[in-house]
């Protein structure tokens, strides 16, 4: 039985190369392209194909786990050519298949030809099938780990739109916030609040909830944290927009409505600290 794989082994070791052009004929061309788009040569293309088809021989006769370790680092590479050059993976998973059926329309002939057992055309089958399946595994979690790193940055992005710092005036600027909010939102309302406020120099900082459909207990204490945390760094912030359930969550909390430095609603803000403003000067 171990000559038997030794040979099937051998064979497609000495063979990778004929074995890495089939692959590359059974393929069609948008198969081909995250290796074209890498610029690599033809012939690179063949040998870098030829690669994971000598894996699959020696995995015959070699000590399993440092093949298994070659066969992982060949997926993680062909994942990162194909994500670079935005290659999709059913492409990319297109093309591990094909390995799996060269393998074994070569073998269905040596099987005719040397009469090998069924038993060992089945070992050679759980030897080199788990292989492959590692490699579209390795591919898939390269996969999975870029779309997540893209949703991240995107959700990111999306959560700094979300709570806006307009500037309106010297010194003045408002936070106009629409939308539920929850404990994670509050946070990064106070997070963006207090870099803003100190890298703008802000004297004035007006929070607008008039587009926040609801502001339970927790909002209410954590919105009336973040204008004690400007007050801190020098910055008077004032609450606009109070309707008369906020206001009802407000008088629950035991916050006075004076430490809120409220308006009813941003017009009258920005007249009183705007245009009050320059009416003094």
């Amino acid at each position: 039985m171990k000559d038997e794989l030794l040979y099937i082994g051998q064979k497609i070791v000495d063979n990778h190369l004929t074995l890495a052009h089939r692959v590359e004929s059974s393929l069609n061309e948008e198969g081909k392209q995250h290796l074209t788009k890498a610029n690599l040569s033809l012939n690179e293309q063949t040998n870098y194909r030829a690669e994971l088809m000598k894996c699959f021989g020696r995995a015959l006769y070699e000590e399993g786990s440092l093949v298994a370790e070659e066969v992982e680092k060949w997926g993680r590479k062909t994942a990162e050519i194909a994500i670079q050059y935005n290659i999709s993976l059913s492409n990319v998973l297109r093309e591990v298949a094909t390995y799996r059926t060269v393998i074994w329309d070569v073998f269905t002939v040596e099987l005719e030809q040397r009469r090998f057992a069924a038993i060992t055309m089945l070992d050679v089958s759980k030897m080199i099938d788990p292989l492959i399946d590692q490699v579209c595994k390795v591919i898939g979690e390269v996969y999975e780990a870029h779309s997540n790193k893209l949703m991240k940055i995107a959700y990111t992005a999306l959560e700094e739109l979300s709570v806006p710092v307009v500037p309106i005036a010297e010194g003045i600027a408002v936070i106009p916030l629409v939308g539920a909010i929850d404990t994670h939102r509050a946070k990064l309302i106070m997070d963006v609040a207090l870099n803003e406020g100190a890298r703008m120099s802000l004297s004035h900082m007006i929070i607008d909830v008039s587009g926040v459909p609801i502001i339970d207990t927790m909002v209410g204490d954590q919105l009336f944290q973040v204008i004690r945390a400007l007050k801190l760094i020098g910055v008077e912030a004032h609450l606009t927009g109070i309707r008369p359930e906020i206001a009802q969550t407000i008088v629950n909390l035991g916050i006075h409505f004076d430490e809120l430095n409220p308006f009813v609603n941003l017009q009258e803000a920005l007249k009183r600290l705007h245009f009050g403003k320059q009416s003094n000067l």
